[in-house]
């Protein structure tokens, strides 16, 4: 009995550490597919973008997201990066539209919002951080979507800040000709 009094804390401690890295591991890969899985479905509405579409990606989301709470605990931020169609020296790129789902309105779109870079070149190397920036073509649209979750420890001690998990993700468009975002239904927009 002196032995297990001495051993178990000792291996309860073992199995709980596992445990949470599991699970944080676990968290991360799912943000990331959740990042992954929003650019790709947004880029492939090819008759034109509809806020009903939208609501159909972040529900996507939500299902890829299961049981992480996310809704609750993240932000997902939606951008449509397009060409602004100005020459010269106000020539690069624009977020023509935003949309944003999640709680935590304390995670901002980390490189621009909704109209930056319309009339001067603040986007010309595009978004993204370090020397890899995401860009657009003419006439066309790139879906850039940022991901940020509060993680959700399994047990919480007091020795363990839990992170903040961020996943950044983008898919080209592919055979939409009306990049233009419309509300047919009257749905309300999901604005950052």
């Amino acid at each position: 009995m002196i032995e297990f009094a001495f051993a178990a804390p000792i291996f309860l401690g073992l199995v709980l550490t596992g445990l949470e890295l599991s699970n944080l591991a676990l968290s991360h890969l799912r943000v990331s597919q959740m990042a992954m899985t929003v650019a790709d479905n947004a880029g492939r509405v090819t008759s034109g973008i509809d806020e009903a579409n939208i609501y159909e990606v972040f529900a996507g989301a939500d299902y890829v997201g299961g049981g992480l709470k996310f809704e609750d605990n993240g932000r997902i931020v939606l951008s449509s990066l397009e060409h602004n169609g100005q020459t010269g020296s106000k020539e690069g790129q624009e977020i023509v539209w935003q949309r944003c789902w999640g709680k935590v309105t304390t995670f901002k779109p980390k490189y621009g919002k909704q109209g930056d870079g319309k009339s001067d070149d603040k986007l010309e190397d595009g978004l993204g951080g370090g020397s890899d920036k995401i860009t657009a073509l003419k006439d066309t649209a790139v879906m850039f979507v940022e991901v940020s979750y509060n993680y959700q420890p399994l047990v919480s001690t007091g020795f363990f800040t839990p992170p903040t998990i961020r996943y950044e993700s983008a898919f080209n468009v592919r055979g939409r000709q009306n990049n233009a975002i419309s509300n047919t239904q009257g749905l309300t927009v999901k604005s950052c």
